[in-house]
């Protein structure tokens, strides 16, 4: 029988819980063709959003075509952009002929070419003659909406993890090309939007949030928590069509012990529903938390042990319920040296996207399960 507590991709239909909100939110903006982005920290349901979205979309007769690409990892902007072209051009063409014709027609004047050889060894279908410059750039972003308006329909291009362009040497150019091609198509009759996620919260927040540069041309759409009635019904949902047992509580348990992370919940609920046979009792469910920490341990040890002592003993603080750092007694408590140090900790413990600060200034540690780790194994409360 299939599992229903699906963690190892995203989902959509009957196994998407929650989020209407959102997906209504980004279904307005791609009609009113508004650009979007969609950061959050990892597995938090960014790319079952969207996909449910666009299912969403197409069900309801809506016609586009979709575009998808990775930004991670990417060498320099020539290889991203290399990339960026294969993957728009193979999502929509199919033949040698068909990649040299796109290429001459839709990239006139730059360093792109289409070469046989090139992609006869290495299977790229628009290659680089010379140093690509910031023109060029700009000339490939707007390759997919040039298609779109040439095929008569909506293309969507999905970048993920667009946080990793902005950390390469040549960052800068990149995101002034896309705020130009972005800009710039308000202005013509080109039908590509760009959907653009990330999982490192912090950097894109830098990006999409603090600076102004993409102010009014990308609309943040943040993932909301879910509601605590929405995940209980899938659990209940899910143990019942495995006739088995869970009583109330322990689905309110679960829910509270992730924090409505449903990556989390639902690789809790796949182990725990293949160590019964019928009821779920207390000793399934340690069992069950003790085998998801055994399997994300290594990666929260090497976490701390990246950390400085004055990062560790700010993580402290935050899990005791700080919130003002530099209050002299804080400052005392956890030996953070001074106010100055504090910020300086602050800011390498969110470039290490290991917590965030909300809009009043209070800590939020970005992972749940780490969290507890923290609590429970690290610090042994």
């Amino acid at each position: 029988m299939d599992n229903y507590f699906i963690y190892d991709k995203p989902v959509t239909g009957k196994y998407f819980v929650g989020r209407k909100r959102e997906c209504r939110a980004i279904t307005n903006l791609l009609l009113s063709s508004e650009h979007v982005t969609v950061y959050e920290p990892p597995k938090c349901g960014k790319d079952s959003v969207i996909q449910q979205t666009l299912f969403s979309m197409k069900m309801s007769s809506c016609k586009f075509s979709v575009c998808t690409m990775n930004a991670l990892p990417m060498a320099d902007m020539q290889d991203f952009l290399i990339r960026f072209g294969n993957s728009v051009i193979r999502a929509h063409c199919s033949t040698p002929n068909e990649y040299s014709e796109v290429v001459k027609t839709f990239l006139p004047g730059t360093h792109f070419v289409f070469d046989r050889q090139r992609f006869s060894d290495a299977n790229e279908v628009v290659s680089a003659n010379w140093d690509l410059d910031e023109h060029d750039c700009v000339e490939m972003l707007s390759l997919p909406g040039r298609l779109a308006e040439k095929r008569e329909e909506n293309i969507y291009m999905v970048i993920e993890e667009f946080q990793a362009l902005a950390e390469l040497e040549e960052g800068n150019a990149i995101l002034r090309s896309f705020k130009k091609v972005m800009s710039e198509r308000s202005l013509s009759i080109n039908k590509c939007t760009f959907i653009l996620t990330g999982s490192r919260y912090n950097a894109m927040k830098a990006i999409f949030g603090r600076s102004p540069m993409f102010r009014g041309v990308v609309e943040h759409v943040p993932l909301e928590r879910i509601e605590d009635m929405d995940i209980a019904e899938h659990i209940k949902k899910g143990v019942n069509i495995s006739g088995k047992v869970i009583e109330k509580d322990q689905v309110m348990g679960i829910i509270n012990r992730f924090d409505n992370n449903m990556w989390y919940i639902n690789h809790f609920m796949a182990i725990c529903d293949s160590m019964t046979k019928g009821y779920f009792n207390d000793g399934i469910f340690m069992d069950a938390l003790n085998c998801m920490l055994s399997v994300h341990e290594v990666r929260f040890v090497n976490t701390m042990c990246n950390l400085t002592g004055h990062q560790v003993s700010l993580l402290k603080a935050v899990l005791d319920g700080v919130t003002k750092f530099t209050a002299s007694d804080v400052i005392r408590k956890y030996k953070l040296n001074s106010s100055a140090n504090v910020s300086r900790v602050k800011e390498a413990l969110m470039k290490k996207e290991i917590i965030t600060f909300t809009d009043k200034d209070e800590p939020v540690l970005l992972d749940t399960l780490f969290k507890y780790w923290l609590e429970t194994k690290y610090f042994a409360r």
